[in-house]
């Protein structure tokens, strides 16, 4: 009950991680914003992530899972009744301000409760959970393309009455105790914030949050700029990315038996650095959805691994180091939106050019990787 309680809460999650890349054509055209705002609504929502995760984390470790994800649950669901009531630019800004407060406790408790679970296979575990994460990302640009007529107005209610059936379950389902140490929070953080490693796997996620988010965001625009038309742009973001995302983590967890979770990393960004790369040289939709897919599957088991590393590592005040790890990654996304926008401006044919920070912190990801490989031998 407890990984089925996870794993509804990641599937929350991933359904309003690809909602902003799902409505943001719609709403640009509804309220005339430029790549620039897109830059500044995507930085929003990293915030809210950035400051739930930093926060929660302490929250998880003293009052137990249950209690963030019924938070952060709330949150969601309540930025989703009020989006298709927003009345312009800035009441979007803040909803997915408040979308992002709610992601952020939501990824962060549901983790940290699956990270609990099973000690000794804490990688396949987390794995297998987050690929739920890649089925709700999948479902949301499909059922906005396929089954709604991409109306961005059903598909908010739609995912804010699953949240709150989501939050009664989450009530229902009995979750352990808060797992903190002996000592008070204060005296355990102390050692905690003082090992490098911590840092390391936080510029690590920093790094990946800014690659796939990126895509997230703002992949269906820089293909509709390119020509396709937004259904295909919408289906390539499903059926390419986040399908290869649920791939790729099934495929992946049988091989934590025989290869160690931080090979599995260097091997992922290595395969990022060229797939990011390649998928942008492209215009046709045939070509677009392949790359765009084997892009999701080498990103797959990034996310979820690294928390395993970070859980192995810290054992205690797990709640409070996931929170770190992820805040830091969350602050990735709030970078590379910046820059994604500043660099695209105006024109969103300019958006392909400003893509390509996705290959270079890839490629800055694998010389972290091995840093961190040396660190843990």
């Amino acid at each position: 009950m407890l990984i089925f309680a996870s794993i509804l809460a990641i599937f929350v999650y991933g359904m309003i991680a690809a909602m902003l890349g799902t409505i943001l054509p719609d709403l640009s055209d509804r309220f005339r914003l430029s790549p620039a705002q897109n830059g500044t609504i995507a930085t929003a929502q990293a915030i809210g992530l950035m400051i739930a995760s930093l926060a929660v984390g302490p929250l998880l470790d003293t009052q137990g899972d249950k209690i963030g994800l019924l938070l952060g649950l709330a949150f969601i669901a309540i930025a989703l009744f009020g989006l298709p009531r927003s009345g312009g630019y800035g009441s979007i800004v803040f909803l997915m301000f408040l979308l992002g407060i709610g992601g952020g406790i939501v990824v962060t408790g549901a983790n940290a409760l699956a990270s609990a679970v099973s000690a000794d296979h804490r990688a396949t575990a987390l794995n297998l959970v987050n690929l739920f994460f890649g089925l709700g990302g999948l479902l949301t640009p499909f059922i906005s393309a396929n089954l709604f007529n991409r109306n961005w107005v059903r598909l908010c209610y739609t995912i804010a009455v699953l949240t709150v059936v989501v939050a009664v379950y989450q009530i229902a389902v009995p979750m352990p105790a808060p797992a903190g140490g002996t000592g008070s929070l204060f005296t355990q953080a102390g050692p905690l914030l003082g090992r490098p490693m911590l840092y390391l796997l936080g510029l690590f996620l920093f790094l990946y949050i800014s690659c796939e988010v990126g895509v997230w965001n703002w992949l269906a625009r820089h293909l509709i700029a390119q020509g396709i038309p937004e259904s295909k742009a919408l289906n390539i973001l499903s059926l390419g990315f986040a399908l290869g995302l649920l791939v790729g983590r099934v495929a992946v967890s049988p091989v934590f038996k025989s290869v160690s979770p931080v090979v599995v990393l260097l091997i992922a960004s290595v395969a990022m650095a060229i797939t990011t790369f390649l998928m942008l040289q492209t215009t046709k939709p045939g070509a677009a959805a392949a790359l765009v897919f084997v892009a999701g599957v080498a990103m797959a088991p990034v996310f979820p691994t690294t928390l395993a590393i970070t859980g192995t590592a810290f054992p205690q005040m797990t709640g409070t180091a996931l929170g770190f790890v992820i805040t830091c990654g969350w602050a990735g996304l709030a970078v590379s939106s910046r820059i994604i926008g500043a660099i695209a401006g105006p024109d969103p044919l300019r958006i392909r050019k400003a893509l390509l920070v996705l290959p270079a912190f890839s490629v800055l990801m694998i010389g972290l990787n091995v840093i961190i490989w040396m660190s843990l031998r």
